[in-house]
């Protein structure tokens, strides 16, 4: 894995009242720098020359540049793992993720990731492809501004956390890839989840807009806040079969926070069955895993614009549970309204 310098520059244009700088260039450098990246803590923000905080003001006139470093994953080692393809052509590969599987290197997880099974399918070239690439925000971009400026992942336009099965799209080349990220920036994308939580849901539908932030007391977790002091997410769900203590659920994210589901779902005091980091172990199924899967997702084919679909099927672990679960009522068909 290398370094790669970057650094981009623009002259402020007309600005409305009090505009921090690292807000003015999010939005006006086409996507190549995020507000989470110009707020790292490797990041530097030049006004004019100077030395500046990213809070500080722009005028209009002034000459920002942001400088910062990627790690490239050139050199990655290739690694024959085995993936479970939905579908592929020349554009995009869809997978269907298995639980377990870290999606791309970093501390701790070398080697083993989705990344290596990628440059191992698609050649050295491919841990390459976007270097160049204009950067966009993912499903697990941050604003702290203690955390190092996030790496290069080819190809890898979004993630699922490690415990979270399911539905993942890769883009095989740079005009893929920058579509398919421009899609993620804009919220185009429908992404659908299955979940089994604990308790018994209020209601069969439910929608829940919060902002989420790192937990002060632990920087592996994430907590709900008032929308103004965190970033903006949410959640809506649906009921698809209530159990005696649990519920399945099917969740839509309209934003893509890191634990977003998870901490939501814990919020209203419905954890996520097996979720070690926000909840407690279950009586019932001490030894479940994380009942979380990404069941659909729904996006424009780079190429054609055609609206496409892709579904990642109930898992096994999924249905093991649910077997041995009693429903207290239930609508025929519920539980497969939107499985198939």
């Amino acid at each position: 894995m290398k370094t790669v310098e970057r650094s981009f520059t623009l002259i402020v244009g007309a600005v409305d009242g009090k505009t921090r700088v690292d807000a003015y260039v999010a939005v006006n450098s086409e996507g190549l720098v995020s507000r989470a990246l110009a707020g790292a803590k490797d990041t530097v923000i030049l006004i004019d020359g100077v030395a500046a905080k990213r809070s500080r003001p722009v005028r209009e006139g002034q000459t920002v540049e942001v400088r910062w470093t990627e790690r490239c994953f050139e050199g990655v080692e290739p690694q024959d793992l085995p993936l479970q393809i939905l579908y592929e052509d020349d554009d995009v590969l869809v997978i269907d993720k298995a639980q377990g599987m870290v999606v791309h290197p970093a501390a701790g997880n070398p080697d083993g990731t989705l990344v290596n099974a990628l440059v191992y399918r698609y050649g050295a070239s491919f841990a390459r492809m976007d270097a160049d690439d204009d950067r966009s925000e993912d499903d697990a971009s941050s604003d702290d501004s203690d955390i190092p400026a996030p790496a290069i992942r080819p190809g890898i336009v979004h993630r699922l956390d490690k415990d979270t099965s399911g539905v993942m799209v890769v883009a095989r080349n740079r005009q893929a890839h920058a579509a398919l990220a421009r899609q993620f920036k804009d919220r185009t994308t429908e992404k659908y989840y299955i979940a089994i939580v604990k308790g018994r849901m209020p209601s069969r539908r439910g929608r829940i807009v919060t902002g989420i932030r790192r937990d002060g007391e632990d920087r592996k977790r994430f907590t709900v806040c008032p929308e103004e002091e965190g970033k903006r997410a949410e959640t809506q769900y649906l009921v698809l079969r209530q159990y005696d203590g649990y519920a399945l659920l099917r969740i839509r994210i309209l934003t893509g926070r890191t634990h977003q589901i998870r901490v939501h779902m814990q919020s209203i005091g419905h954890p996520v069955l097996g979720d070690s980091v926000y909840s407690r172990k279950d009586g019932s199924y001490p030894d479940a895993s994380l009942m979380l899967h990404a069941l659909q997702i729904r996006f424009d084919h780079p190429s054609n614009g055609g609206r496409v679909r892709f579904v990642a099927p109930m898992p096994p672990r999924f249905k093991a549970v649910l077997r041995s679960l009693s429903p207290l009522c239930s609508r025929p068909g519920d539980e497969t309204m939107f499985l198939e």
